[in-house]
């Protein structure tokens, strides 16, 4: 499948597609993920350890090590870890600096343990002095640590620039920009606006996000009708996916910054490419990135679950083939 991309590009699968088979439970979440190598969808995983391990934040290095022989043995290895910053211990106290750090240290180590060449975090999150705390860690483990930037997180916002600065200033090649192209939209999935629809939206807002998603008169519509209180409960917290994880940018929005980017997250909903909604984002990127000499992980991650009810083996198998596809071309 990435024999005709350029060298040093690395399409992946990430275990978030499978997140509800996890939850489920009738297979051990281990095997699920195994499973993506043995059935030949990508002989390389990204990782999300709170599904994965039960141990998690503080994995246990048997249930690692199992892991890691379990993959290595169907041919896969690890592209990189999810790993998380929980700011507050309780409800009403947050962390001061030295326990997110020692919440954050476990995580970093079963991440090498388990053979990843990174870890990722939301952009921001962690703030320039972790961050600079950190460095020594990471050279020591040999990992790269992404801060993603996704939806409406486009470079030109003012806490996007100043966390972009952030990397930039620090200037190390151990702490990067993980770039998820659900900020790349040139329109809606229609699945998502088949489910507003049946949820009671208006008619004319989701006939008029359909036609004009990126116009910046959608947007105040968005903002005007949720405003109104009219949103129906059951489709709320969807409806905020227009505010937070549908992005509008270009893929020429990224040039600046790609000098930092050393990863990306091919987010996908569903596979309706009618006037190329998933693939003209993707084939943008790969000729923004063919002649910047990018090298990377491209990692295929399915959102659309939290609607719809697909096989994500069929869909992230399919969503790969695309992206293969729309990269070569």
């Amino acid at each position: 499948m990435a024999a005709s991309l350029p060298q040093g590009w690395t399409l992946c699968a990430s275990a978030f597609n499978w997140a509800p088979d996890i939850i489920a439970a009738h297979r051990p979440a281990p095997e699920i993920v195994t499973a993506i190598v043995e059935e030949g969808i990508a002989d390389t995983v990204e990782l999300e350890p709170g599904l994965l391990w039960r141990s998690f934040p503080e994995p246990d290095g048997g249930e690692v090590d199992r892991f890691r022989s379990g993959l290595a043995a169907a041919g896969g290895r690890v592209s990189m870890a999810g790993v998380s910053l929980d700011d507050f211990s309780s409800p009403t106290r947050v962390r001061p600096p030295q326990e997110r750090l020692d919440f954050l240290v476990p995580q970093l180590r079963a991440a090498a343990r388990v053979g990843a060449a990174g870890v990722r975090l939301p952009i921001g999150q962690a703030g320039p002095d972790l961050l600079r705390h950190l460095l020594p860690l990471l050279h020591e483990l040999d990992l790269v640590l992404y801060e993603e930037i996704q939806g409406q997180q486009a470079p030109s916002a003012p806490a996007t620039a100043e966390a972009l600065e952030t990397v930039a200033s620090i200037g190390d090649p151990r702490l990067r920009i993980l770039v998820d192209i659900s900020m790349l939209m040139p329109a809606l999935p229609v699945s998502y606006l088949d489910e507003l629809s049946r949820g009671g939206v208006p008619a004319d807002l989701v006939a008029r996000l359909a036609a004009e998603w990126q116009g910046p008169e959608t947007q105040d519509a968005v903002v005007s009708f949720l405003r109104s209180g009219n949103v129906p409960p059951q489709v709320h917290t969807l409806y905020m996916n227009l505010l937070i994880r549908f992005g509008r940018s270009h893929a020429r929005d990224l040039q600046d910054v790609l000098p930092l980017v050393g990863a990306f997250h091919l987010k996908f909903w569903d596979l309706e490419d009618d006037g190329g909604r998933i693939s003209r984002p993707i084939h943008d990127l790969g000729r923004l990135l063919g002649s910047e000499g990018f090298t990377g992980t491209l990692t295929s991650e399915w959102g659309g679950h939290e609607w719809l009810r697909d096989d994500p083996t069929a869909m992230t198998r399919q969503h790969l083939a695309l992206a293969a596809r729309s990269l070569a071309s």
